[in-house]
């Protein structure tokens, strides 16, 4: 088995006034050698965005895209016709593809919101961009793995261009569970939104994050009630991003 830890303090950091942001990977003017990627997963933000303000109109393409509010309000739009508020207990992804804009901002004049931004790398490059949207709030399994990414068009929750799953959890103090790798090859990393866990013996605190690779699965404690977010991607890259 093969750890990575991020603690949340060591994270970049960017305060732009209508933003307050903070990366586990590199990004924008966030760059260190030692944290690029984990496998698949490219971006990892943590944002929280003042009222009325937002990311304006702006492009993507070949990438899955992956939003998460944790409070208030995010307003999406993008060229495919995509509109509305979405907020905590719900989920957004996007296929970017061959090519999408779209705007994220604060649907709130009063509020902050603040919301997880992922991008993973896509399995295959230049598909026709897609939308899709998930509530989850009134299915939140108690004590175990929300399953709100897959691969897969028959499974629980949207559908992701990778061989990657996404699961929210939230875990009463004390509640200790195993989480089962779907993929061969594949490693997954461990965000805690809130509370602490213990993982193999590790400590994490809110808002660290730990990349685990070379298992089979792993043993989640909760040291006391802990929100957390497991991402499970594949290792290695497509040869086109390498």
């Amino acid at each position: 088995m093969k750890t990575i830890l991020h603690r949340a303090t060591t994270r970049g950091h960017a305060n732009h006034g209508w933003l307050n942001t903070y990366h586990t990977f590199s990004f924008a003017n966030y760059h260190n050698p030692d944290r690029i990627h984990f496998g698949a997963l490219k971006v990892l933000n943590d944002d929280t965005v003042s009222p009325g303000a937002g990311f304006g109109t702006h492009p993507h393409e070949n990438m899955e895209i992956i939003s998460i509010p944790l409070a208030g309000q995010l307003q999406h739009g993008d060229n495919m016709g995509n509109s509305g508020i979405i907020k905590k207990g719900e989920v957004q992804i996007m296929t970017a593809g061959t090519g999408v804009t779209h705007s994220e901002k604060n649907g709130s004049n009063k509020e902050d919101v603040k919301f997880l931004q992922i991008w993973i790398f896509p399995k295959e490059l230049n598909l026709k961009p897609r939308y899709d949207q998930l509530t989850i709030e009134n299915n939140t399994k108690q004590n175990d793995f929300q399953k709100i990414i897959s691969p897969n068009a028959n499974d629980e929750g949207l559908q992701i261009n990778q061989d990657a799953w996404l699961h929210l959890a939230h875990f009463k103090k004390g509640t200790l569970n195993n989480y089962q790798i779907k993929m061969e090859g594949n490693g997954v990393y461990v965000f805690v939104i809130e509370g602490n866990v213990k993982i193999n013996d590790l400590i994490l605190n809110k808002r660290d994050g730990l990349g685990v690779s070379e298992t089979d699965d792993l043993a989640i404690e909760a040291l006391e009630d802990a929100d957390f977010l497991l991402i499970e991607v594949p290792m290695k890259l497509p040869d086109y991003f390498v």
